[in-house]
């Protein structure tokens, strides 16, 4: 990883060199757009309106149209301005771990100490552990001024971006404002359900399936060309069948799910029924190759019965024969 930003955590006359980190990547596969005729690629070109020349990303800037006059910001003049200038993670506050809306998260850095400062970054990071508070902070970074939440993530101090008040849309729907009545026997139900699903949470069980399918098809076409049978590459997918029309009733619907949840054992989530199949599978595979071992060993040992009887016989009668 490369350090994108460095600066300073600030709070009173505490200062903690850091140097900040992307935390996170884009997994999904690189595509680009193509002329289906001929595969022929398609480029986006920086056109001027005015000359009609392509513009090179140098002589690219910035600029605020009002709608009778613009405002034309060059990077200079960007890069002068005070907030921009500041290489502070100010903490504004301290705060209950538990008061942050996820919905305000945005983007996540890491924060990793300067080397002459790994005392003051180590007594930051237990402080906000043993206090189960998250530091709120106001930096600049990319030519914006950002709110951000530090917290602790193991070792490591995490940094994440947080929206403004003012980006975070407010739930106005008019279905909401009525209240439905709610039985407890359908309580009762929707917590079995919900109880037959319970775990904990292993990100490392799921994964992408449609760019894991994406890449699959790619290596097939790559391999195959434009004769690829998509039906054989990823196998014919039958459409089950709910059995019957669709269920109107919620008590119905929920007494259905819990019902087929016991049948099943008990669901952990799709991630849970497929490692459960394959672990099945896998075990009547491994019970199959054993019995057929077990098979072969006892056919192995009465043949060499057989084998060793006869054998015993031959020499018996070949003895009686012999004159004394």
């Amino acid at each position: 990883m490369r350090a994108i930003w460095t600066g300073a955590i600030t709070f009173g006359l505490v200062n903690v060199p850091v140097k900040v980190y992307s935390a996170t990547e884009d997994h999904d596969v690189a595509l680009h757009q193509v002329h289906d005729a001929d595969g022929g690629r398609i480029r986006y070109k920086r056109v001027c309106e005015i000359d009609g020349k392509t513009i090179p990303y140098e002589h690219i800037a910035k600029a605020y149209d009002d709608g009778e006059r613009t405002v034309v910001l060059t990077p200079d003049d960007l890069a002068s301005l005070p907030a921009e200038r500041s290489r502070e993670i100010d903490v504004v506050e301290f705060v209950p771990n538990d008061q942050l809306d996820p919905l305000m998260f945005d983007r996540s850095y890491y924060l990793e100490p300067d080397s002459k400062s790994l005392k003051a970054y180590a007594l930051l990071r237990r402080t906000l552990e043993d206090s189960e508070r998250t530091a709120i902070v106001n930096f600049a970074l990319r030519q914006k001024t950002r709110l951000g939440a530090l917290r602790v993530r193991g070792d490591v101090l995490v940094l994440q971006t947080l929206l403004w008040n003012d980006e975070v849309r407010e739930a106005s729907f008019p279905s909401l404002e009525d209240s439905p009545r709610i039985t407890q026997r359908e309580l009762d139900l929707s917590a079995a359900l919900m109880e037959s699903f319970a775990g904990d949470f292993e990100p490392e069980k799921f994964s992408d399936e449609y760019q894991d399918e994406l890449r699959k098809l790619i290596e097939a076409k790559l391999e195959q060309g434009d004769t690829i049978d998509t039906a054989e590459t990823f196998g014919e997918q039958e459409e089950k069948s709910s059995g019957g029309g669709e269920v109107i009733d919620l008590m119905e619907a929920l007494q259905r799910s819990v019902e087929r949840s016991r049948g099943s054992g008990g669901a952990k989530g799709s991630g849970g029924e497929k490692s459960a199949a394959k672990t099945s599978t896998a075990k009547k595979s491994a019970a199959a190759k054993s019995g057929a071992k077990s098979a072969k060993s006892a056919t192995a040992k009465s043949t060499a019965k057989s084998s060793g009887s006869a054998t015993a016989g031959k020499t018996a009668k070949t003895a009686a024969k012999k004159p004394a």
